[in-house]
């Protein structure tokens, strides 16, 4: 299917878009987050700026996409930890299978937001990439396409990005270790 350029300009096209795209928005931002809250705020703040956007959107769909990646992605870098929710816990606590231990899904759940931080600390090209492949698990012909760049720098942007984001995961680690 071709992508089309739009423009926003009724209440009924915003309805629209919004009952096609509200869930995989809201989806992308909460794989980033870890928060629904914070997720539901993002997909709400990107349909009320579309609403009043005054410019044609090419390929809507790819555009909310990423709007959503990179409204999670900004939130992370606005914050110095991740946020936790009770009810994300238990959620996470009941995903794990009945033969783990609270304290293996306590730690699972302390590695993710640690990993939100460390993704809020990277450049926004390299956490975005970062995101699309092992949130969004498109592959890198697809991020290539999308970004508009070749397969190679996605390539080397990820591997690049993998080996920050293990070196700030292990001064993460040490740091905790550190204060126990």
């Amino acid at each position: 299917m071709a992508a089309a350029s739009m423009t926003i300009p009724s209440t009924e096209s915003i309805t629209q878009l919004f009952a096609e795209h509200y869930r995989r928005v809201l989806l992308a931002a909460y794989r980033i987050t870890g928060s629904m809250a914070d997720a539901e705020d993002i997909a709400q703040g990107l349909f009320l700026r579309l609403a009043s956007a005054e410019r044609p959107v090419d390929n809507i769909g790819s555009y909310l996409h990423r709007a959503a990646i990179n409204g999670a992605l900004d939130l992370l870098r606005r914050r110095k930890s991740a946020a936790t929710e009770p009810l994300e816990l238990a959620a996470d606590v009941a995903s794990v299978s009945w033969q783990s231990s609270p304290e293996s899904a306590v730690a699972s759940r302390q590695l993710g937001d640690a990993l939100r931080t460390a993704i809020g600390e990277l450049a926004p090209r390299p956490a975005e990439m970062f995101a699309l492949r092992y949130f969004e698990e498109l592959d890198n012909k697809e991020i290539a396409a999308l970004m508009e760049t070749s397969q190679a720098v996605v390539a080397v942007t990820l591997h690049n990005a993998r080996a920050t984001l293990k070196k700030r995961l292990l001064e993460m680690d040490g740091k905790i270790n550190e204060t126990r």
